[in-house]
């Protein structure tokens, strides 16, 4: 799973407006591959069959996939401005759907760039970002009189706290970015006199926003 971070949403998130009379609703969630955007997609045009128009777009990173969809609207007008406002935040594994109600006024192609822009901007506004980075699991365990000396050092290295056992000794499930796991490990050999005990994982992702 090598890679570099990336970021994504943490969950599904909703915001909307009325312009002259037409009302957009931007949606966005977290997708990881074409099946679970399409799954996205339908749901929310399954809230809102009475809509004139539900268009998306949505970015993977597997692939580096992206598709859009206009919906009924003008060429360009409407999934390729959503799009553009995924990539400008930076955003992947995203599906963005924004639905529009049409309000009987007509709003003009840059109009309808503006207002299909704006609706997602919102939706991604809505939404807690996560900033995925690839990082390795270590799996800590020292006599206690290490513990205050662990803690101090997984700070130092920016490491996050996922679980502690109190047991006969103290174990510590921490999450190291993996470039910086070597060197994180190679001090708790030293600082531990090599007695603690570390297994480490494979890379995952995590989130370290």
């Amino acid at each position: 799973m090598a890679g570099g971070s990336y970021c994504t949403v943490a969950a599904a998130a909703e915001d909307s407006f009325i312009e002259k009379k037409s009302e957009f609703i931007g949606y966005i969630a977290p997708v990881s591959t074409d099946e679970e955007a399409v799954a996205f997609i339908n749901s929310i045009k399954a809230r809102h069959r009475k809509a004139k128009h539900n268009v998306y777009a949505y970015a993977l990173r597997q692939g580096n996939i992206t598709r859009y969809s206009d919906d009924g609207e003008p060429q360009g007008t409407a999934g390729v401005p959503v799009l553009e406002v995924l990539r400008k935040e930076g955003l992947t594994d995203v599906c963005c759907v924004v639905t529009r109600y049409f309000g009987g006024i007509l709003l003009g192609g840059g109009g309808l760039v503006r207002t299909y822009s704006h609706a997602a901007k919102l939706a991604v506004d809505a939404a807690e970002r996560m900033n995925m980075c690839p990082c390795r699991r270590l799996e800590v365990t020292a006599n206690y009189s290490y513990y205050s000396v662990i803690e101090r050092t997984a700070s130092k290295f920016g490491v996050k706290t996922a679980d502690t056992i109190f047991a006969d000794n103290v174990t510590l499930a921490l999450l190291c970015k993996s470039e910086n796991t070597d060197a994180f490990k190679a001090e708790l050999i030293d600082i531990t006199g090599g007695s603690a005990v570390i297994a480490v994982s494979e890379e995952i992702y995590e989130n370290f926003a």
